[in-house]
């Protein structure tokens, strides 16, 4: 089962939904909220060229990123 990290923000509705999704699919995930956590926020910077963007998915096991959440996975 991969290892996926989950950056974004509580009151977005992006976030929301590929939260809640992860959740209802049993897939296990790490959420880092951005607007708390400086360092989760830099390593979100990181993965999207210093682009403020939420939701960014990370497949830890497979060094993927996908940035925005439509509903489907990609990575």
């Amino acid at each position: 089962m991969a290892n996926y990290m989950i950056f974004g923000k509580e009151d977005c509705p992006h976030t929301q939904k590929v939260v809640a999704d992860f959740k209802k699919q049993h897939r296990s995930f790490a959420f880092v909220n951005v607007d708390k956590d400086p360092q989760g926020l830099k390593k979100l910077l990181e993965y999207t060229d210093d682009k403020y963007v939420v939701p960014v998915i990370v497949n830890a096991d497979e060094d993927s990123v996908q940035i925005g959440y439509t509903g489907e996975i990609s990575i």
